[in-house]
């Protein structure tokens, strides 16, 4: 991918509102890797990413940044939440799970990726076994004057135009034998499929007969036409090299395992713990999967929190120093709230006008409107919990919620939500908005 960091931030622009320093900071760090994969293999073992730290509060796009980079250049991606790991000896997932996930991604987008070059293969192949089941059935209901050849084409077009789709079928099918797991040291990841060992002991799998339609049979053929062409052995391989090489890991919430001076000692013991932890994967060391080895040198970390109740000076130095880009997120505006609501490629009024097309609605906003519903959102994220661009959800369910309920598909309606019809039907939250303040 050779796109230019001005490229990338135009991309992200297409999904996210404002945020530009954010922005830039994870172009740059992209841009930055293929820079470093250009250059002579000597060079590139010594260069490895500048994490990035993002501070703001929820809802402003912080894991939506991370999550479009890794979409557009096809990179493997997790996202976690530091909470959810607990510290060597203490009940909880342990952070090397982070890494064995990423490989579990990397493994299915290459195989995604390696089934669709072999699809019309075995697209071909499974439309010809059908046929062939196919045949006898026609063969019985054909008066005699065509031949099979003739049979064979019409019944290869109805099964293209889905035609026969409703159509049950009788068919043998493999039974794969459960897998009875074994996990050596409790190490999640590192599992022994003795289903598969003895399997492959007594002479494979079984075979089953089974009726399925016509469409079910069809997609279990192409699966099991594209699983014999596709070489396992190299999807694990180039899996691991890109996990290695392009794997984004985002650790969400790293603020709650921020020990805060002289203010958490007895609670939460693991928090520092946990820190700990993490530092060797995201420092570089090498994890082991049950897929093989991987490095985590050259993983991009993107860490993220919203700091209310501690900052990032409170997270461990050795691992501040492992962050060395550090990112400030702004709080969303009024004017924010607008271009959220009709700008991006997936807006939240195109989402619902959308869901309300299925039902025979059309669903239309004029700009008052538009304005008074980002005005609402905003009014409330001030005078209640900041929830950013989450706020607009649940303002908009409570406004369309009568529309919804009675949303009707056997009648065509023309909805225009002006001002007045806003301010009408958040009257009710709004007060309710006023009073919390002065609520002690």
């Amino acid at each position: 991918m050779e796109l230019t960091p001005k490229q990338i931030v135009k991309e992200l622009d297409r999904y996210i509102i404002g945020q530009q320093d954010a922005k830039i900071a994870v172009a740059i760090a992209l841009r930055n890797r293929y820079r470093r994969s250009r250059l002579p293999e000597e060079m590139r073992e010594e260069i490895t990413p500048k994490n990035i730290l993002m501070k703001g509060p929820t809802g402003v796009g912080k894991t939506e940044i991370a999550r479009r980079l890794a979409k557009l250049v096809r990179a493997p991606f997790v996202k976690v939440e530091a909470t959810k790991f607990t510290e060597v000896g203490y009940v909880g997932r342990d952070v090397e799970s982070i890494i064995r996930d990423l490989v579990e991604v990397a493994i299915r987008m290459v195989k995604d990726e390696k089934f669709k070059e072999v699809m019309p293969r075995a697209t071909e192949i499974a439309e010809n076994n059908l046929v062939e089941l196919l045949l006898p059935i026609r063969k019985k209901a054909d008066t005699g004057e065509k031949s099979d050849a003739q049979l064979k084409e019409e019944l290869l077009s109805e099964i293209r135009a889905g035609h026969l789709d409703g159509i049950t079928v009788e068919m043998e099918i493999k039974q794969q034998p459960k897998p009875i797991q074994l996990t050596p040291g409790n190490a999640p990841g590192n599992e022994i499929d003795l289903g598969n060992i003895f399997g492959g002991m007594f002479g494979g799998a079984k075979k089953k007969r089974r009726k399925l339609s016509v469409k079910q049979a069809m997609d279990f053929i192409v699966n099991q036409e594209a699983e014999k062409m596709v070489d396992q052995d190299a999807i694990i391989t180039e899996a691991l090299a890109r996990a290695e090489q392009d794997g984004v890991v985002f650790l969400d919430e790293i603020d709650k395992v921020a020990a805060r001076a002289g203010r958490d000692q007895g609670h939460d013991v693991s928090r520092e713990g946990v820190q700990r932890d993490i530092l060797p994967i995201v420092e570089g060391s090498t994890v082991q999967t049950k897929y093989g080895s991987i490095r985590t040198d050259f993983i991009l970390f993107i860490a993220a929190g919203a700091f209310h109740m501690s900052k990032m000076e409170d997270l461990i130095p050795e691992l501040q120093g492992r962050f060395p880009i550090r990112v400030e997120l702004d709080n969303l505006t009024e004017e924010d709230f607008v271009k959220i609501l009709t700008e991006p490629d997936n807006a939240v009024l195109k989402q619902y006008k959308a869901l309300l097309g299925v039902d025979g609605v059309n669903l239309e906003f004029d700009d008052d409107a538009i304005r008074e519903i980002a005005r609402t959102a905003f009014y409330e994220n001030e005078n209640s919990e900041n929830l950013g661009a989450r706020r607009l959800h649940a303002v908009l369910e409570h406004l369309l919620k009568d529309i919804l309920y009675e949303a009707d598909d056997n009648v065509t309606k023309e909805i225009k939500i002006d001002r007045d019809y806003v301010v009408s039907h958040l009257e009710t939250s709004m007060r309710a908005a006023s009073l919390r303040k002065y609520i002690l």
